[in-house]
Order: C-alpha cells, then sequence, then structure tokens
C-alpha cells in the first residue's frame, strides 16, 4: 500500500477468502450499496473482511447496475483475536431485538444466543434478521469479524450443554446480588471465556433461579438501583464486563 493511499472509509464483510488479486462478487444486496446508496464507481475503494484472514482494500470494477466486481489489492490489517465472550438472552419485541444485535456487536461479543425462559413473551426468532443486523454493525464499528448469531434454545438446553470451562455471568435482579463490577474484578478471571445472560422481562422463574445459582462457575451480579429493561441490561452487563475483564481494559 502506497503511503498516501487513504484507508477506505466504506467497509464490507464477505464469505470469500481475501488475498491479492482475488476477484470477489458481492451479492445483489451489496452491490446496490455500494452502487446506488453510496454511489460509488469504476477503481473507487472499499475495505472488505472475512472473519479470516484480516481487513483488505477492494477496488470496484461496475459491471452493470445490479452487479458489479472487487478486486482486492492489499492487507490493511492482519487479524486479531477477540473477547470469546457470548451474549445469552431471552427474546424482546423486534425492534428491540435488533438494538441488542447491533449493540452487542459494537461491544465485542463473539456469539449471539436468543434464549426462551419460563416467562419469554417472544417465541420465536427471526435469525436471519439478527445476523443480518450483526453483520451491519461489524462493518461499521470495524471490527474484523461478524458474531455467531444461534438458533434460539430453552434455558434448560443451553445449561444442559454448557461448556466444561466457560463462565457465566447472570443478572440478579434480587437485592442483594453484589455489584457487577466488583464481582467481576473479584474473579481475577481476564482472558477467559464468559457469557452475559440476561432474563427476560418478568425475571427468571424461581425455578430457573435455583438452576442458575446452582450452575458451575456461575456468578450473580446486580447492576444498580433500579430495574432496566431487557435491552438496556444486555448493554450495561456488556459494558461492565468489558471495562473489568475484557478488551476495554487499561491495564
Amino acid at each position: 500500500m502506497a503511503e498516501d493511499d487513504p484507508i477506505p472509509a466504506k467497509r464490507l464483510f464477505v464469505p470469500d477468502d481475501l488475498c491479492p488479486g482475488a476477484d470477489i462478487e458481492p451479492d445483489e444486496g451489496q452491490a446496490h450499496y455500494l452502487m446506488t446508496v453510496l454511489r460509488l464507481g469504476q477503481d473507487d475503494d472499499v475495505a472488505v473482511f472475512n472473519g479470516r484472514d484480516g481487513e483488505w482494500r477492494a477496488r470496484l470494477r461496475a459491471v452493470s447496475r445490479k452487479k458489479c466486481r472487487l478486486i482486492v489489492a492489499d492487507r490493511l490489517r492482519p487479524q486479531v483475536a477477540e473477547p470469546d465472550l457470548w451474549l445469552c438472552f431471552a427474546p424482546i419485541k423486534r425492534a428491540r431485538i435488533d438494538f441488542v444485535a447491533e449493540k452487542a456487536t459494537e461491544l465485542g461479543v463473539a456469539v449471539i444466543q436468543p434464549v426462551i425462559t419460563r416467562r419469554t413473551i417472544v417465541a420465536r426468532v427471526n435469525g436471519d434478521r439478527l445476523a443480518a443486523n450483526a453483520r451491519e454493525a461489524a462493518e461499521q464499528c470495524d471490527r474484523l469479524c461478524v458474531p455467531e448469531v444461534r438458533d434460539a434454545v430453552t434455558l434448560d438446553r443451553l445449561l444442559d450443554r454448557w461448556p466444561a470451562g466457560r463462565r457465566l455471568m447472570f443478572c440478579d435482579e434480587s437485592r442483594n446480588a453484589p455489584p457487577a463490577a466488583a464481582a467481576l474484578a473479584a474473579t481475577g478471571a481476564a482472558g477467559q471465556p464468559w457469557a452475559v445472560l440476561i432474563g427476560p422481562e418478568g425475571g427468571f422463574a424461581p425455578d430457573e433461579m435455583a438452576r442458575l445459582r446452582a450452575h458451575p462457575g456461575v456468578l450473580a451480579v446486580g447492576l444498580g438501583p433500579r430495574l432496566l429493561r431487557a435491552d438496556t441490561a444486555a448493554i450495561a452487563a456488556l459494558s461492565l464486563f468489558q471495562g473489568v475483564l475484557g478488551d476495554w481494559r487499561t491495564d
């Protein structure tokens, strides 16, 4: 890359392998976005990433109004490891679940896992829509990978199949739950696999709460003196985690 070549402002996630000279054909929606929405033209630069090979500069080759090609030039950034952090949450209404997927991506989660609990109101989750929101957020927030969006599972099934060694922080609405920041710091578990679990707006059922508290490696925490909506709780919990044990740490 020449020193005077600016870093492209526009970014696109592609599934293709990336290397010098690779020829990529964006799908129809991406082509429309590049040529009609952004009004890019022949030889304009776009940054592309695939979650494996880092970020690369690619040059647009217009083919038609509905199709274009991207020719990969030089690598802008190598791939780097990101926190192994999951967000498990009870689904909420459409606009707010979109918000959760978008902000969780910006906050660095690796997996977005919808969880059906006893009191979950929304029973169906549009995984394709969540994945699209995560992909768009990754393109806009400078991430080098896109979170994996998993199919919804029941809380019992999630805990039955919980991987050994992954810690679980769940947001406990009881008044005696320890503050999240202090509880996280006391674990000294930075760099380890973690998950954050957010319950439904009606809270966990008593039997669910009992099972969570008995689960190996669980950390029950409080999120302050006010009762938070589920989407607010997800963002607050992820922010606290990243600040104490994640990639916001300054130590």
